[in-house]
């Protein structure tokens, strides 16, 4: 039995999607406002909870082999992103967890202080690690599905918004592969206990999605591109109205400011240890929302 949770977030209902489809027993933890009955349909174990209930943490723990943790931080990285997580950890120790999954995010490891979110993952991967359980640690770069709205807008009116510099790489990771990669984490003996980058087989520059949808769509982009520093004079605005807003944006400024891809080396080891190859973000994009 795998334990999911996020199991209705863009990765975590891959991951669901995916098991059943290979018909595992699957365990959807999910949140009672959320649209679950796709993974009810589909014979996923639904288990409505709150991850910030230590309680329903232990229960959906019960007769657990794998736990895969998918889950976002919502509006509160310290209860989801890291208390949310030990917990998770601690009762996969006591119900003799065989395998724990982690979803955490490239550039984890850099001490980028303005973000809670990365500081939290950071602190949970070294628990996880300290732990004494089998784990695999993924750290994704962008999630390919979070540019579908962008490429749908475009699309539409042509137009593409893209804060900061322009040369800046990323390698956006196709969250189909990331949930294939997942799942197969708790079987794989050579993805135990190790730490995996994980992208797509492009190092891209932001100036180059405008460019593949340009290729999709068959218009002209019209970029609008913001310099860095209107965002952080927008962001201290908003400070003096809400401070926590302020604090929350830190992780969205990180990822504006600084580049997140992975290396040749990183994805050669990647799609050998996974036996994958790597789907290109023109060729996600291409099935999810370009032209036929």
């Amino acid at each position: 039995m795998y334990l999911v949770t996020g199991a209705t977030g863009s990765l975590g209902r891959r991951i669901v999607k995916q098991l059943r489809s290979d018909d595992q027993l699957t365990r959807a933890f999910v949140r009672l406002s959320s649209k679950f009955g796709e993974l009810s349909d589909r014979g996923a174990d639904i288990f409505i909870g709150d991850l910030k209930q230590e309680r329903d943490i232990e229960k959906a723990c019960r007769d657990i082999n794998y736990i895969i943790s998918s889950h976002g931080s919502g509006n509160d990285p310290q209860a989801l992103d890291y208390r949310a997580n030990i917990d998770l950890i601690d009762q996969a120790i006591a119900n003799n967890v065989e395998h724990f999954v982690f979803i955490s995010v490239l550039g984890v490891d850099r001490g980028y202080e303005d973000s809670v979110t990365f500081k939290a993952k950071r602190e949970v991967e070294k628990y996880l690690i300290n732990s004494g359980l089998s784990y695999t640690i993924l750290r994704p770069s962008g999630f390919a599905n979070n540019l579908i709205p962008l490429a749908e807008r475009f699309r539409d009116t042509g137009i593409y918004l893209s804060i900061g510099e322009q040369k800046n790489r990323s390698s956006i990771v196709s969250t189909d592969d990331l949930a294939t990669i997942a799942i197969a984490s708790c079987q794989i003996e050579a993805a135990k206990n190790q730490i995996f980058a994980v992208g797509g087989p492009d190092s891209l520059k932001r100036e180059d999605i405008p460019r593949i949808f340009s290729r999709l769509f068959d218009r002209e982009p019209i970029v609008i591109n913001p310099p860095l520093q209107l965002f952080d004079g927008l962001r201290a605005g908003v400070g003096l109205i809400n401070p926590q807003l302020n604090k929350s944006l830190g992780t969205l400024r990180t990822l504006l400011a600084h580049e997140f891809y992975c290396t040749p080396e990183e994805i050669f080891r990647l799609e050998s240890t996974f036996a994958i190859e790597m789907e290109s973000l023109e060729s996600f994009l291409r099935r999810y929302v370009g032209q036929s």
